[in-house]
């Protein structure tokens, strides 16, 4: 019996199990040929490597550069405002960026913008950690961004889906917001700040293999931007929930 995706595309799901009918025999339920569909899982990891690289580089510049350091580090009033553009810039380009997303070449443009405005804030988040710590949390990320991209891709092959976490996943994220709020009006201490890193790392966990989850099987072969973005945010905020649980333990 044929059933639509969120997207409006039509398959027949028995079909989609057969090689050679409606999506790829190894990984059923592929709304395109798998042609189109690998090449375009190709293109969103090419994009999401450009982007960690650009992030290193920027974030790594933010605290090698002695100038830089001493002038967040000041928290002048003029260090201050320059913090706090930085933070929301993200949210102000995103904006634009994500009503582009299909419109060639201005929604690269904007995703280029969005990183480096990402790369900028996690580079000022780093700065009062210690350099063994970012490289801890860095290396636990590779190896979970490894490891789940792995485990995803060999369930999708078994025919596993994963669009159950979508509410799970977002009651989470809300969960997760108000704890962070109420440690910044009642600060509890360095346990109450691991716990919160150790939460938020299990969720991006999941959120990650939800998302990649998506690339396999639901995103169109023109909605990459979207894709990149995802699957980038996923590990900028894993990398962040760890650096926060390492730090506080530390």
């Amino acid at each position: 019996m044929g059933k639509k995706d969120k997207y409006g595309h039509g398959h027949d799901l028995e079909a989609c199990h057969s090689p050679g009918q409606g999506g790829d025999g190894m990984y059923p339920y592929m709304i395109e040929s798998p042609e189109l569909r690998w090449a375009f899982i190709r293109k969103v990891y090419v994009i999401v490597s450009l982007q960690m690289l650009v992030t290193v580089a920027v974030a790594a510049a933010v605290n090698l550069t002695d100038s830089i350091r001493a002038f967040f580090l000041s928290r002048t009033p003029a260090a201050l405002a320059a913090f706090l553009a930085i933070i929301i810039s993200p949210l102000l380009v995103m904006l634009p960026m994500v009503y582009f997303r299909k419109r060639h070449p201005v929604n690269l443009v904007f995703l280029a913008l969005f990183t480096v405005c990402i790369s900028l804030s996690l580079g000022l988040g780093c700065l009062t950690k210690r350099g063994p710590i970012i490289f801890e949390a860095a290396a636990m990320t590779l190896v979970v961004v490894a490891g789940l991209t792995a485990y995803t891709f060999w369930a999708a092959k078994r025919g596993h889906d994963f669009e159950f976490l979508g509410p799970f996943l977002f009651a989470a994220c809300l969960i997760l917001v108000l704890y962070a709020i109420v440690l910044m009006l009642f600060p509890m201490g360095k346990t109450a700040g691991m716990v919160y890193g150790c939460i938020a790392a299990l969720i991006f966990s999941a959120f990650l293999i939800y998302d990649t989850d998506n690339l396999i099987k639901r995103y169109t072969y023109d909605e990459y931007v979207a894709a990149a973005i995802t699957l980038y945010l996923d590990i900028i905020n894993l990398f962040r929930a760890l650096l926060i649980a390492l730090d506080a333990a530390d």
